[in-house]
Parts: structure tokens; C-alpha cells; sequence
């Protein structure tokens, strides 16, 4: 296959990084597989695309919610066209099924086109003054310009829901999205580009998080960051950008859990469980973690747990027939096989699954047979830590109260699932549960365009992204008393 070789995206052109180097991306499916040469980017790099965004942010601030929502339109209808491309891309970096990742471009042009239509929404209110001749009420403020820092799980969907709300709003962007997925990230990025956007309006810089990330929290010229990863890195980023002043936005996973009352719909909960928990391998913030099981329904549920998990086909991303592909990089794949090690270690029963795949056409990718564990107590390692792959830990309680005292028990409170037929269970839960999101008979791992979204506790820096929540962080409220 060619080798895509893949450039920054500074000031309206693409532009090799000032060091020349770039890195090989690998195609986990086959790990020995290039499939792009990503660019090694330094501060300097960045610091053009800071430049480039600074220069451009008053013009575009200047121009109506619908000018700028008319560009973003574009963008949806060319990011739709190549649904295909930017699919396969996905698949190849990072290993999701192609119908996920086709999916997950369809829902990016979704979620552009839900924000070139609050371009039209109302920014304001007005308030009774004092006094009687005086006119008072509030508009909005962009921010001025935003760093965006994303994963490799969602790099369509992540990035384009930080950058519309950005963009709609009248801020300048510098994206740096994970070098993991910089192939797919430069097909978004040209979407872009080919809607129009003034140069320097949208920035890319790909390189080192430990540089370019590090560097956008503590550009003194980034007025806002909003991050997308891992904990330790996300308080991190807080903490740089706390210590300048600038306004940030951390999202930083979960421990997800659903519990299973005794009186739910067990093939239901269990078609819950396997989406929510091993879809996308695994590999998402709000992916099913912890299966808590109230033990009335214990062994029925454990016993059509099993029976479905068999039937799940491994395999690369492109094939059809493939229900799960591999981790999407070395790194957590031995993370992985890190914690079913851990899990085993801590006296958890490892049902089924958490080994390589028998087929021998696998051995070169990053493949794990989704597995369960069984036996699993509050405590182990396998029930507080962030694996982010295809591991499911089952644990008894013995009501539902006990469920949900489960369920809270966690330095994590993204997102929470119950399955139950009684209204009274699904209103205990959604009042006790702590987290941000919270469903009833449907999986943890749902997240609608249009509804805030954030977490509790460790999983957030408790501000909201999607939907119209979005506005409180992009812009600053400006309070206007006019009096003739």
C-alpha cells in the first residue's frame, strides 16, 4: 500500500515540520505495516500556528454567527462525501471496524451541521435596569484562540465536536491531534481547507505530547485548552494553563459501570453490556468496564454473558465479518495483557477470552480475545483502573442499593448504566449515581451530539462539552448597560 506522508496544516497551507523529521504510524492489524509518516513537529512549529491563529482571530470574530456557520456546512457535506476514505483511514491507524469508523465520520458531519445552525441561536438576554432610561443585557465573547489536544479513539468525532463549538463561536483554532491517527486527521483537516476557511482560522500541528501539548497549555497566547486523554496528562494540561490564567476543559475518562437489577430484561442487558463493553475494542471513555450484578440474576445473566461473547468475531477492521479489531498501538495492547495478568494475580476467574486469537493470519496485529472475568471484588485493580480494552469484570451485589454503592465507589464518574422494568429502580439510580451521564436500559457508551457531555470526580474538570453547553466554555459572558 502507498505510504501517506502527512504535513502540519499552519496559516492556510500545509507545511513540513521546520525539524524535517516525521514518524512512522503502524497499522495494528499488522503491526509491521506502515501506513503513514507523521510530522515530528517542535515548539517552533507551533508557535507559527499560535501566530498564524492570533493573526486571523479578529477578522473572523467580526463576521456573523451565519457567515461562519455557511463555512461549516461545507465542511459537513465534504467530510460526508469521503465517508469512505476517512473511514478506511481509521480503520488502518487505529484498528476500529470500518463500519464504526465509517459511523463515526458520518456522526462528525452530524455534529458540524448541529453548530453552522447555532451560528443563528440567541447569545444573549435581556436584563431590567435600574434605571429606567438605561438599556442592559448580555452577549458573548469568544475567547480569542483555543488549543485542542485529542486522542486516537475518536479522531473524527473528538476533534470535530471541540472545533465546531470553537469555530461557531468566533474563536481561532491549533489542533494537535494524536500522531496515532494522523492520516485520518489530515483528511478532516482538508476538509477544512476546502470549505474556505480564512487561513490561520484552523491550525494543525502534529507531533509529541510532551511538546506540542505541553506547548499549547502553556502558549501565552492560547486563551482556552480543551483536552481529550488520559488522567495523568489532563491534570497536567490543567495545571499549565491554570498557572497562566487560561481557561481549560479536561475530559478525562472512566471507569464505567452498569448494574442489572434483578428484575431486567437479561438478553437485553447482556446485548448492553457486549456493545457498550467490548465495541470499538474496548477503547472508549465510556466503554462498560464494571458489570455489577445484583445476585438474584447472577448466574443467568453470567451464563448468556458467556454464551454471547463466544460467538464475537476477531479480526482486522476491514473485513466484514469482524466484530473486534486489535488494540490500537503496542502500548495498549501491553496494557491489556498488563491487567488480565493483574486480574488473574488478584484472584479474579478469568471466564473466557484475554489470549491471542488462535488464527494464525492475527499474529502480526495486536489482537485480544475479548475477555470476562469472573469473582471480581470492589477492590481489585480490575475494578478501579482504566484499562480501555476488551475486559469486562463481573461482580455480585446483593441488592440494588449495594449495586449502586458499587458503582459509586470510584475515583471515576463518566458515565453509568442501569437495566430494570421498575420505575422506582431507574429513579433511585439516577438521583444516587454519580455521574455525568447516566442511562436507563440502554449502554453506558451512548453519547448524543445535541446533550451535554462531561463527568464527575476524577473524569472531568466538570465543564461540558456537545450541545448547546458548549458556549460556556468557548465563550466569556459580556454584561452591556447602554444609556443615551
Amino acid at each position: 500500500m502507498e505510504i501517506a506522508i502527512i504535513d502540519n496544516y499552519i496559516g492556510g497551507e500545509w507545511k513540513t515540520p521546520v525539524s524535517g523529521r516525521r514518524k512512522p504510524g503502524y497499522n495494528p492489524a499488522r503491526s509491521s505495516e506502515i501506513v503513514g509518516q507523521a510530522p515530528d513537529s517542535d515548539r517552533e512549529d507551533l508557535g507559527v500556528a499560535v501566530a498564524s491563529a492570533e493573526a486571523a482571530r479578529h477578522a473572523w470574530r467580526k463576521l456573523t454567527g451565519a457567515q461562519r456557520g455557511a463555512l461549516l456546512f461545507k465542511a459537513a457535506d465534504l467530510l460526508e462525501s469521503r465517508m469512505e476514505e476517512i473511514g478506511r483511514a481509521m480503520t488502518l491507524e487505529m484498528g476500529k471496524t470500518l463500519g464504526e469508523a465509517k459511523g463515526e465520520t458520518a456522526r462528525g458531519a452530524a455534529i458540524l451541521r448541529y453548530y453552522a445552525g447555532e451560528g443563528m441561536r440567541p447569545v444573549g438576554e435581556v436584563i431590567p435596569a435600574t434605571d429606567a432610561e438605561a438599556l442592559m443585557f448580555t452577549t458573548r465573547s469568544p475567547l480569542g484562540v483555543v488549543g485542542i489536544i485529542t486522542p486516537w479513539n475518536f479522531p473524527v468525532a473528538i476533534p470535530v465536536w471541540k472545533m465546531a463549538p470553537a469555530l461557531i463561536y468566533g474563536n481561532t483554532v491549533v489542533w494537535k491531534p494524536a500522531a496515532e491517527t494522523a492520516v485520518t486527521a489530515s483528511l478532516v483537516m482538508a476538509c477544512f481547507h476546502e470549505a474556505g476557511f480564512p487561513a490561520g482560522v484552523v491550525n494543525m500541528v502534529i507531533g509529541d505530547g510532551a511538546v506540542i501539548g505541553q506547548g499549547i497549555a502553556e502558549h501565552p497566547d492560547i486563551h482556552g485548552v480543551t483536552f481529550t486523554g488520559s488522567g495523568a496528562v489532563g491534570k497536567r494540561v490543567g495545571q499549565l494553563a491554570l498557572a497562566r490564567g487560561a481557561k481549560y476543559q479536561l475530559e478525562m475518562g472512566g471507569k464505567n459501570p452498569i448494574i442489572i437489577a434483578a428484575d431486567a430484561d437479561l438478553d437485553l442487558a447482556v446485548d448492553a453490556t457486549i456493545s457498550g463493553g467490548l465495541r470499538s475494542t474496548g477503547q472508549k471513555c465510556t466503554a462498560t468496564s464494571r458489570v455489577i450484578v445484583v445476585r438474584d440474576v447472577y448466574d443467568a445473566f453470567r451464563t448468556k454473558l458467556l454464551e454471547k461473547v463466544k460467538t464475537l468475531r476477531v479480526g482486522d477492521g476491514l473485513n466484514a465479518d469482524t466484530w473486534l479489531g486489535p488494540c490500537a498501538n503496542r502500548k495498549q495492547y501491553d496494557t491489556v495483557l498488563h491487567y488480565i495478568r493483574k486480574g488473574k494475580e488478584e484472584g479474579a476467574e478469568l471466564l473466557i477470552g484475554g489470549d491471542r486469537p488462535a488464527d494464525s493470519a492475527l499474529a502480526d496485529g495486536f489482537f485480544v480475545t475479548p475477555a470476562v472475568f469472573d469473582r471480581v471484588t470492589p477492590r481489585m485493580s480490575i475494578a478501579r483502573e482504566e484499562i480501555f480494552g476488551p475486559v469486562l469484570a463481573l461482580i455480585e451485589a446483593r441488592d440494588l442499593d449495594e449495586a449502586i454503592e458499587f458503582a459509586n465507589d470510584s475515583e471515576y464518574g463518566l458515565s453509568a448504566s442501569l437495566y430494570t422494568r421498575n420505575i422506582g429502580n431507574a429513579l433511585k439510580f439516577v438521583q444516587e449515581t454519580d455521574a455525568g451521564l447516566v442511562r436507563v436500559n440502554a449502554e453506558t457508551a451512548g453519547v448524543e451530539l445535541q446533550a451535554p457531555f462531561g463527568g464527575m470526580k476524577g473524569s472531568s474538570s466538570h465543564s461540558r462539552e456537545q450541545g448547546q453547553a458548549a458556549i460556556e466554555f468557548y465563550t466569556s459572558v459580556k454584561t452591556v448597560f447602554v444609556k443615551p
